[in-house]
């Protein structure tokens, strides 16, 4: 059985939007990033990144959430375009606009409004600047398309997906309200069954993840503060 090592953040909840979709027999693992696990000599041998999600397939490890989907799209044959040239130029250069642009700016304009010691102007202007931009992207593909390549639901729009959850956090409250074709694509993926067992699924596998950031959950999250010190 297929090991899914995951936590409630964006990039594991694309791969457990695949796993849902797909319906591949898995067994979830929480990697509890406030707790440390992604630091435990156990998951460094599998994820020498230090972080969530990473994949055991029976012999073989893969690691890096757009890997992931890459993977397990070949492996089971689904959500993937057809396999022409054209296709999968659209499909490797828009999960790539996820992987490298979408994600890192969402995630360092969370960080600096959110979780930084500093409320940095310079920054949080900067990534939410960015972020604003990259999703807005996506709104006017959406705008020529009902999916991400046309008309076919793939891993792009599970990947779109799963940081578009975080949106009023990456930016402010009523981002996507703002951008209606992405609010569209959002609405009809979260009337989809696997996407509520996807939201689920800690509950479902009974772990409490820790919330609260305190100092020891810092050390964790946050070492390079350590050089500040």
């Amino acid at each position: 059985m297929l090991k899914f090592y995951y936590n409630t953040g964006p990039n594991p909840m694309k791969v457990a939007l695949f796993l849902e979709e797909s319906g591949l027999e898995f067994q979830a693992i929480p990697v509890d990033t406030r707790r440390g696990d992604q630091h435990k000599d156990e998951y460094l041998q599998i994820n020498p990144n230090a972080k969530a999600p990473t994949i055991i397939d029976n012999d073989i490890t893969v690691f890096d959430s757009n890997a992931i989907l890459l993977y397990l799209g070949e492996k089971t044959d689904k959500f993937l375009p057809d396999n022409s040239l054209e296709s999968k130029s659209k499909l490797y250069s828009w999960l790539m606009f996820v992987a490298t642009g979408i994600g890192p700016y969402s995630g360092q304009s969370v960080h600096f409004q959110h979780m930084a010691p500093e409320k940095l102007k310079y920054a949080i202007n900067r990534y939410t600047f960015e972020a604003e931009r990259h999703y807005d992207i996506l709104n006017a593909r959406l705008n020529k398309n009902r999916f991400m390549l046309g008309n076919t639901y793939t891993i792009v729009d599970m990947a779109v997906w799963g940081w578009t959850r975080m949106i009023e956090k990456v930016i402010a409250p009523g981002e996507l309200e703002k951008r209606h074709n992405l609010k569209r694509l959002m609405d009809e993926i979260n009337q989809r069954p696997a996407s509520q067992r996807a939201e689920n699924i800690a509950s479902s596998n009974e772990h409490n993840f820790k919330m609260e950031i305190d100092e020891e959950a810092s050390k964790y999250m946050f070492p390079q503060n350590e050089r500040l010190k």
